[in-house]
C-alpha cells in the first residue's frame, strides 16, 4: 500500500473535526447571548418594578403587587418585595432564560422618593452676567 492510499480519508476527518468544533463555538455563544438577554430583561423587570412599588405607595395603592404585575408586564416575576420604610422599597426578580437549562436570570432594585441632599442647603452662585 503506498503513501498515498494511506492518507485517503484523512481531508474528510479533518474537516469533519473542524465543523463539530465550529457547531460546539456556535453554540457556546448562543448560550452566552440568551443568558446576556435573560439578565438584561431581568434588570429591566426589576428596575421598572421598583418604580412602580414606589409609585404605588406614594398614592396609596397595594405596592408590591403593582410590582408584581409590572415585573410579570416585563417578562419577570416577583421574587421578594421589600418595603425599606420611608416609601423606599427593594425588589428582586427572576427571568428564565429560552434556553430552560441555565438557571433564572435574577436582579434587584431599589426605589423611593427623590429627598433633599443632606449636606444642607445648596449654596448661592453669583451671577455670571453681574455687573461688577
Amino acid at each position: 500500500m503506498n503513501p498515498a492510499e494511506r492518507e485517503r480519508g484523512s481531508g474528510t476527518v479533518l474537516v469533519l473535526g473542524a465543523l463539530a468544533v465550529a457547531m460546539l463555538l456556535f453554540g457556546s455563544v448562543l448560550v452566552l447571548a440568551g443568558a446576556q438577554q435573560a439578565s438584561a430583561r431581568a434588570r429591566a423587570a426589576a428596575d421598572l418594578a421598583s418604580l412602580a412599588a414606589a409609585g404605588a405607595a406614594a398614592r396609596g395603592e397595594a405596592a408590591c403587587a403593582a410590582a408584581g404585575h409590572v415585573a410579570s408586564a416585563n417578562g419577570g416575576r416577583l421574587i421578594a418585595c421589600t418595603d425599606l420604610g420611608a416609601g423606599d422599597f427593594e425588589i428582586v426578580a427572576a427571568v428564565r432564560p429560552k434556553l430552560a437549562r441555565l438557571g433564572d436570570a435574577v436582579a434587584r432594585a431599589r426605589a423611593g422618593p427623590a429627598r433633599a441632599p443632606v449636606s444642607g442647603p445648596p449654596t448661592a452662585r453669583p451671577a455670571r452676567d453681574a455687573a461688577p
